[in-house]
C-alpha cells in the first residue's frame, strides 16, 4: 500500500486478510446464497451476457464464487478484491479464472472498457464521503450501456456499525447500511441511470434485509 491509501482501505485489507479463510470457508458456495439472490445476480448475467459490450469486472470478489457463475454462464469475467489473501484463495479455488488485488475508489482499468460491473456486498465497506468517488470510479470504466449490479445490506435509515471482532479473530471494520434510494441517488450523482431497485426482507434468521440496485451508463 503505499502512502496516501486511505485509512478505510487499509482497515478494510487488513481485516479480509485475517479473516480470509474462515470467511472463505462459510461464504464460497453459490448455492449458498439465497434463491431469491440467486435469481436477481443471474438475471443480471443475462443481461450483460445479452448486450456483450464487454467483460465484467466483480468488484470485491472475496473467495470467487459470484465470479466464478458468471464465468460458468458464458461471460467473461475477473474478480477485483482489496484483500490480498483473498485474492490468493480465489485464484486456488477458481485457477482458471483471473483475480487481481484493486479498489474499486482507483480501478487499475482502462476507461470505457468494461461491459458490466457487480459490487455485492463491497461498498458496505465504503464510507459515505468515499462512495461517490466509488460510483465515478464505475461510470469512467464502464462503457455507454454497460451496467452496474450493487448488492448491500440494507436498513430503514442510513446506519454506520462497526466490528471488533468477527471469526474469533480481532478486526477493525466498519459497514455501512444504506437505504437503496440513498445508493441510487448517489448513481444518479455520478451520471448513471438507475434501472431497478429491489428490496429482500430479512427472514429465517437473517439479520438485515438486503437490496439490490441495478444501474446504466447512458449511451
Amino acid at each position: 500500500m503505499s502512502a496516501d491509501t486511505p485509512d478505510f482501505i487499509r482497515a478494510t485489507r487488513t481485516a479480509y486478510d485475517t479473516i480470509a479463510e474462515p470467511y472463505s470457508e462459510q461464504f464460497s458456495d453459490w448455492l449458498g446464497i439465497q434463491t431469491l439472490d440467486r435469481g436477481l445476480i443471474s438475471g443480471f448475467a443475462e443481461l450483460v451476457k445479452e448486450q456483450n459490450l464487454g467483460p465484467v469486472a466483480d468488484v470485491g470478489s472475496g473467495p470467487g464464487h459470484a465470479t466464478a457463475r458468471f464465468h460458468e454462464l458464458g461471460i467473461p469475467v475477473f474478480g477485483v478484491d482489496v484483500s490480498p489473501k483473498m485474492v490468493e484463495l480465489a485464484r486456488r479455488a477458481h485457477p482458471e479464472l483471473r483475480f487481481h488485488v484493486g479498489s474499486m475508489t482507483a480501478l487499475d482499468l482502462p476507461s470505457g472498457t468494461l461491459g458490466g460491473i457487480t459490487a455485492l456486498y463491497s461498498t458496505i465497506h465504503v464510507p459515505d464521503d468515499q462512495l461517490p468517488t466509488a460510483f465515478a470510479e464505475f461510470h469512467r470504466v464502464l462503457r455507454a450501456g454497460g451496467h452496474v449490479l450493487l448488492g448491500f445490506q440494507t436498513s430503514d435509515e442510513n446506519d454506520r456499525l462497526h466490528l471488533t471482532e468477527r471469526f474469533g479473530h480481532e478486526i477493525d471494520l466498519d459497514y455501512y447500511w444504506r437505504t437503496p434510494d440513498t445508493v441510487a441517488g448517489l448513481l444518479t450523482a455520478a451520471g448513471l441511470q438507475v434501472v431497478s431497485r429491489v428490496r429482500c426482507e430479512a427472514l429465517d434468521g437473517k439479520k438485515y434485509p438486503r437490496a439490490y440496485v441495478v444501474a446504466r451508463k447512458p449511451g
